[in-house]
């Protein structure tokens, strides 16, 4: 079983910035992607960035250019870089993480209990 603990949402301006924190309870120097999607009210849950094992990233169209994913092995961390906010980034923001091996899923989806972040106008 894996455990992930977000942090880092708030209330922020738009034009601000936010980092957020994904401690995951395992060693992410292992095979896996870690991402984070978001749920903003009365919309479906969409995938913001991830970041595979090797460093591989993948963003949202809506985040390009001003979210940044990164991870620090070290402290099994994955975080979340979010700067030039505006209130449609307004939403929960959840980590998500599964396991890969030879390129293909092998375990399930875990998922972090989710930290809201508002941005306003």
């Amino acid at each position: 079983q894996v455990q992930l603990v977000e942090s880092g949402g708030g209330l922020v301006q738009a034009g601000g910035s936010l980092r957020l924190s994904c401690a995951a309870s395992t060693s992410t120097s292992s095979s896996n992607v870690i991402g984070w999607y978001r749920q903003a009210p009365g919309k479906q849950r969409e995938l913001v960035a991830t970041i595979s094992s090797g460093g591989s990233t993948n963003y949202a169209d809506s985040v390009k250019g001003r979210f940044t994913i990164s991870r620090d092995n070290a402290k099994n961390t994955v975080y979340l870089q979010m700067n030039s906010l505006n209130p449609e980034d307004t939403a929960v923001y959840y980590c998500n993480y599964y396991r890969v091996a030879f390129g293909r899923r092998v375990s399930g989806d875990y998922w972090g209990q989710g930290t809201q972040v508002t941005v306003s106008s």
